[in-house]
């Protein structure tokens, strides 16, 4: 008995202590599942999440990817043939520095190299007059590192004749850091075929203030992909199409890859992979029309005692091409000289050029429109109200402003007796716009309101908005009609007559585009195709409506009639044709300047291309800008046929799209 007590009691003991030792082994499997678990999950997300990462930083310590830059694409006129701007392919000499030279003693082996190289240069071609000498190759060699990491290839020379490369080809064991390697060099039209819409470009460095490439620099530490990586000696756009498609016509880079030391020197065989070519633009500049545009320009200009620049834009009326673009004076892109052109180097038909700290003789790109604004003056005062087709008006030579009595005079002080709207376009009559539209736009709406509703339909024809070009730093116009220093009749009264804001090239031929087709603002091209480097199309741009405005088909007619004016310059002109002559002025008395602007838009019935000539102190439009639209006008004729039918027999073969 006392047997079967004490068995039972030292069994429930057992069981009293093995309870808490069990709970202990649970608990200890349960952290071990945890910590494993842990383990488990922390390997799979190395593996699979960081180890690219982890792979890419191990290889990048150890090697190193040198861009090459890419093959920038061509730029051709719009028959797809002419390059306006293509890549020229040259060999060029760089030195790859395997050991460190920035102690002075070690100097002395490098200035052999240089004196060396520099003597082979001299020998195989001495009439080069870029031709770097010892002094200059060791500055290229960079010993200190202040342009460049030690595994860096320094270029030496550019551009080696037949003879230099066949010498260090054949020399290769003589020079073991030394290599030849091909690079493109940007070269232009030498016809200089809109130099200003093309642009230009310059290295990579130094082209941070402009925000595209502000972003890019700052993403280069961090980008991965070795044919986004852009060198500092990389030949970038700065302006026109280079600038605009620079994505596109860039390529990839390619690049060198080799092994490197902890001294951030270069250890064994460098791996080539060649860049790729970048697409190539077809512009709807034709060749031709541009350089009878430039040649009018210049022939005018000669004529002319004060002008010393001069613009036009010719655009298609269905499709928004712009066929001519020209800005002169131009200058040769493949020679740069900043000095001699910083007050050409810009596109004058859509930028204000120069800037407002300009050289007093170079006359302002964007000026007053003058009487070319009267057509749309006329088709507002139709639209609001304010008078009638019919309706005439008694035109003294003057219209009176304000209660002092101040006289707005028709130039010349011309007479024009009772005209309707039809004939205020057509004789120009300041005096009609004033009181028919200025006045009494004025009265239905009052001064705030009547000054929106002016500007409202301004930038519904383009005017002082952006036209949506496809370059870079357009100029939307200077509104003066805005600036409440003056009263809102004053305003008014002078922008009825193109005498309160001023606008570019580019606005204007939108604005006459849409005379000529009703109300559609076409948004203008200067590209109409993207290729790739096999010359497939990879983009066809389509025209595009920006916006339309309805006014009656009746009021477009009364406009259109109103378009003739006499243009002596258009003599013997085969074709039916509106045009509207326009002389601003800006300053007075000695400091008065009288800018010449001429638009105009062809056939009348079936228009195909529309014209706007600005030439700055030109004097009266009709002489000065007019005889330039002219030769536009028969050089469109002469390539594409401003009836459809080409008249010459280089115009039969263009491809017009």
């Amino acid at each position: 008995m006392f047997k079967r007590w004490r068995s039972k009691k030292a069994s429930d003991e057992d069981t009293a202590v093995n309870k808490p030792s069990a709970a202990r082994m649970n608990m200890f499997f349960f952290a071990a599942f945890v910590i494993f678990s842990i383990l488990i999950f922390r390997l799979a997300f190395v593996q699979f999440v960081e180890g690219p990462e982890l792979t890419y930083m191990e290889t990048s310590r150890n090697t190193k990817d040198i861009p090459l830059a890419p093959v920038r694409g061509p730029i051709y006129d719009a028959t797809g043939k002419v390059a306006l701007a293509y890549s020229e392919p040259v060999q060029s000499l760089y030195v790859l520095l395997y050991e460190d030279y920035s102690n002075g003693s070690r100097q002395e082996e490098v200035q052999k190299l240089a004196d060396e190289l520099a003597a082979v240069f001299k020998e195989f071609n001495p009439g080069d007059k870029e031709q770097p000498d010892a002094e200059e190759i060791m500055k290229r060699l960079d010993l200190d590192y202040q342009k460049a990491h030690g595994y860096t290839p320094r270029l030496v020379k550019s551009d080696l004749n037949t003879k230099e490369i066949a010498y260090f080809m054949e020399k290769k064991a003589d020079y073991p850091g030394a290599m030849v390697l091909e690079e493109n060099i940007r070269k232009y039209d030498p016809d200089r075929v809109a130099v200003q819409v093309i642009g230009y470009t310059r290295e990579f460095k130094g082209q941070q203030k402009l925000d595209k490439y502000r972003e890019i620099s700052e993403s280069l530490a961090t980008e991965r992909d070795p044919g986004l990586r852009y060198s500092q000696q990389e030949m970038v756009g700065v302006d026109g199409l280079e600038f605009q498609y620079q994505e596109e016509l860039r390529g990839r880079s390619g690049y060198q890859s080799i092994d490197i030391n902890a001294r951030n020197l270069p250890e064994g065989t460098m791996i080539q992979t060649p860049p790729e070519k970048g697409y190539s633009l077809v512009s709807t500049i034709n060749k031709e029309i541009q350089l009878a545009a430039q040649q009018a320009i210049t022939d005018e200009l000669r004529k002319l005692p004060k002008a010393i620049t001069g613009y036009a834009v010719a655009m298609e009326v269905d499709t928004g091409n712009v066929v001519a673009m020209a800005s002169m004076p131009d200058y040769d892109p493949n020679e740069w000289d900043y000095d001699k052109i910083k007050y050409v180097f810009r596109n004058g038909t859509i930028a204000s050029f120069p800037p407002n700290d300009s050289k007093p003789s170079h006359a302002e790109s964007v000026v007053l429109l003058g009487s070319v604004i009267k057509p749309l003056s006329v088709l507002i005062g139709l639209k609001e109200g304010l008078f009638t087709a019919g309706e005439t008006y008694p035109d003294q030579g003057y219209a009176i402003l304000g209660k002092d009595g101040r006289q707005v005079r028709n130039s010349h002080s011309a007479y024009n007796g009772n005209i309707t709207a039809r004939r205020a376009i057509e004789k120009s009559s300041n005096a009609f716009m004033i009181d028919m539209v200025g006045k009494r736009l004025l009265n239905k709406y009052g001064s705030d309101e009547g000054i929106r509703v002016w500007d409202e339909n301004m930038k519904d024809f383009g005017l002082g908005v952006s036209t949506g070009v496809d370059l870079p730093g357009e100029y939307l116009g200077t509104l003066e009609y805005k600036d409440k220093d003056e009263s809102a009749l004053t305003r008014l009264a002078f922008a009825s007559f193109g005498q309160q804001a001023k606008y570019t090239t580019l606005q204007l031929a939108q604005y006459t585009t849409m005379l000529a087709n009703k109300g559609k603002r076409m948004e203008p091209h200067l590209v109409k195709e993207i290729r790739d480097a096999e010359g497939n199309v990879v983009k066809k741009i389509k025209p595009k409506v920006l916006n339309e405005v309805d006014f009656a088909d009746a009021y477009w007619n009364e406009v259109h009639r109103g378009m003739v004016t006499k243009v002596s310059s258009f003599d013997g002109f085969p074709y039916d044709y509106a045009r509207k002559t326009g002389t601003s002025e800006q300053g007075t008395g000695p400091n008065k300047k009288e800018n010449g602007v001429f638009i105009a838009f062809a056939p009348r019935e079936n228009p195909k291309l529309a014209i706007a000539v600005v030439v700055p102190e030109g004097g009266f439009g009709s002489v000065s800008a007019s005889p330039i639209a002219r030769k536009i006008f028969d050089a469109y004729d002469e390539v594409y046929g401003l009836d459809g039918t080409p008249k010459g027999k280089k115009g039969q073969e263009k491809d017009k799209e």
